[in-house]
């Protein structure tokens, strides 16, 4: 039974972990990126505008989903390390 206990608290701990990564890179990129870092990112181009500008517009929306795909990779991984497939 502690054992139990103590299997699903590391689950939760590990759950929480890749939540909170997950967070601060969305963050990052969508609010640190494409608002404060916007003025250090404009004289880089790209696709014809500046590079704070395409993380405010596309970059952000398109790491956000790349966390998606990469949160569901990795609980599947933890599900299966902790036995808790489907």
């Amino acid at each position: 039974m502690a054992d139990q206990k103590n299997n699903a608290e590391n689950y939760w701990k590990a759950n929480v972990r890749l939540i909170i990564g997950s967070l601060v890179v969305w963050t990052f990129v969508s609010y640190g990126c494409g608002i404060l870092l916007r003025p250090l990112l404009s004289g880089i181009a790209i696709g014809g505008t500046d590079l704070g500008f395409w993380f405010a517009q596309q970059g952000s929306i398109i790491t956000f989903i790349g966390i998606i795909f990469h949160y569901a990779w990795k609980m599947n991984k933890l599900d299966k390390e902790y036995g808790l497939e489907e």
